[in-house]
């Protein structure tokens, strides 16, 4: 009987094995076949026109550049005038006449939900809009406790990371409910999914709600015809990461995170689409315990506050002795 039993837990822990490891071939299989192998879609399919919050600069530029290669037309959006004409001139150069080009100089941060609205249906209302990329989005400087946060600073960073998202895509739905298709994107961060984000809370906790709103707005509409997903990119060399100064290899290009982004666009309503951003985000919640990471986290956000105060500082400094001369 005893050698029975303990054949037959052998024969069990084998079966068990056995399903472990066909379950995580089959994983690491369809990781590669997402990443590297699956065809992207006809964005084209969707309609001739995309909209791109935030275009003028960094992952909102190279969007932009991505979806005309794509053969879309575009709706850019961006408060900088001069730098978003400098995006429109070279887009325009480089596709020649393939493409058709709209720009908006908005400051989405200063404006109601309403303006917003009003100001985008009033731009679309003649468009085939297709795809919308809901990109503008803002940090703080450099990493502060969340009572060093003053009210400007809360304010735009709620009303361009909150509000604008949720603004700009209900003034886009409607059109897209009518011919039964659309894409959206919203762009979202890692910090949204990390047990903690300290001296950051503020953005994190934007980017959470965009996660959520992606969410469920995607179970809405999914069977209306609209491929709606949150993407959580890991850091991307980009102006609003550059004072993190953390190791370069740790970072993705704006070029190679924007070609996996628009590669995603349609499929899964969360992911994190570029592969290295994949890998370290499974070595920090699978390899990592909470603990750890918050300690860490706080001990890199520490730092990085340090250093900002430090050249806040010296730039007061410099003011002060240049106004004084």
């Amino acid at each position: 009987m005893a050698m029975e039993l303990q054949e037959a837990f052998i024969v069990a822990a084998s079966c068990i094995g056995f399903i472990s490891v066909c379950k995580a071939f089959i994983n690491v299989v369809r990781w590669v076949w997402v990443m590297f192998l699956r065809p992207p879609k006809n964005l084209k399919d969707y309609g001739s026109w995309g909209i791109v919050t935030g275009s003028a600069q960094g992952i909102g530029k190279v969007l932009a550049i991505e979806l005309a290669s794509k053969g879309l037309n575009l709706v850019l959006l961006d408060k900088n005038r001069s730098a978003l004409e400098a995006t429109c001139n070279e887009i325009l150069e480089q596709f020649g006449g393939k493409v058709e080009i709209k720009s908006m100089i908005i400051d989405l941060a200063k404006l109601s939900g309403e303006e917003i609205a009003n100001a985008i249906e009033e731009e679309i209302k003649e468009l085939d809009v297709g795809v919308l990329i809901n990109n503008a989005g803002m940090a703080y400087p450099y990493a502060r406790f969340f009572h060093e946060v003053d009210l400007e600073l809360m304010e735009n960073i709620i009303k361009l990371n909150l509000v604008a998202a949720t603004w700009v895509t209900k003034a886009v739905l409607p059109g897209m409910l009518k011919k039964k298709k659309g894409a959206i994107l919203n762009i979202s961060s890692i910090s949204a999914y990390l047990p903690s984000n300290p001296l950051y809370t503020l953005y994190s906790t934007t980017k959470a709600y965009i996660s959520v709103f992606s969410r469920c707005i995607s179970l809405e509409y999914k069977q209306k015809g609209i491929d709606i997903q949150c993407q959580t990119p890991l850091c991307v060399a980009t102006r609003m990461t550059k004072h993190l100064n953390g190791p370069s290899w740790l970072m993705a290009s704006p070029e190679k995170f924007c070609k996996a982004s628009v590669r995603w666009i349609g499929y899964e309503p969360m992911c994190n689409p570029y592969w290295w951003h994949s890998v370290q985000w499974f070595i920090f919640r699978v390899a990592t315990p909470d603990v750890l990471l918050n300690a860490i986290s706080y001990w890199i956000c520490i730092r990085i506050s340090k250093k900002g105060q430090m050249k806040e500082a010296q730039i007061k400094k410099m003011h002060q002795q240049e106004s004084s001369l």
